[in-house]
């Protein structure tokens, strides 16, 4: 009886969380938090509290812990790399995100990185990206839609 409310609890945890309902979520992935302590339960919960609460840090260290419990499950990296994204974390975001396909093919990570896109080759390429001349050149040329 237990493990079908908990595979209740976890469904609609996901189906709040896929129609953008975090809060709603978040209860969910709670009280499944409570009856069973699994990384990927532990990654959602993190990043519900993470989206509604802003507990950043918290959800970061909850999802680093969980992947040390369990490196092969590729939805804790995906959540980890949405919270980087929450905070504007793009070059962590997509570290993380490679590093969780590096463990095996999750269709929503790749979505994830489709999403976020590929970045444009350096303005003067002799240069290295990182070049002032390159990175101002690059930002004036996108702001004159040149780019």
């Amino acid at each position: 009886m237990p493990d079908t409310e908990l595979e209740s609890l976890l469904n609609r945890g996901l189906e709040a969380l896929n129609s953008g309902d975090t809060l709603s979520a978040l209860v969910f992935f709670e009280k499944a938090l409570k009856m069973e302590n699994s990384p990927a339960i532990c990654s959602y919960f993190a990043l519900c509290i993470s989206k509604e609460r802003g507990q950043f840090s918290k959800a970061i260290s909850l999802c680093e812990e969980e992947i040390k419990r369990e490196p092969e499950n590729t939805d804790v990296y995906l959540n980890l790399g949405r919270i980087y994204l929450f905070q504007n974390k793009r070059e962590e975001a997509v570290k993380v995100f490679r590093d969780g396909l590096s463990h095996g093919i999750n269709q929503q990570i790749i979505d994830e990185l489709n999403k976020l896109g590929t970045r444009k080759p350096p303005v003067i390429s002799f240069l290295k990206r990182s070049n002032p001349i390159n990175k101002y050149l690059g930002i004036i040329l996108k702001r004159l839609g040149l780019r």
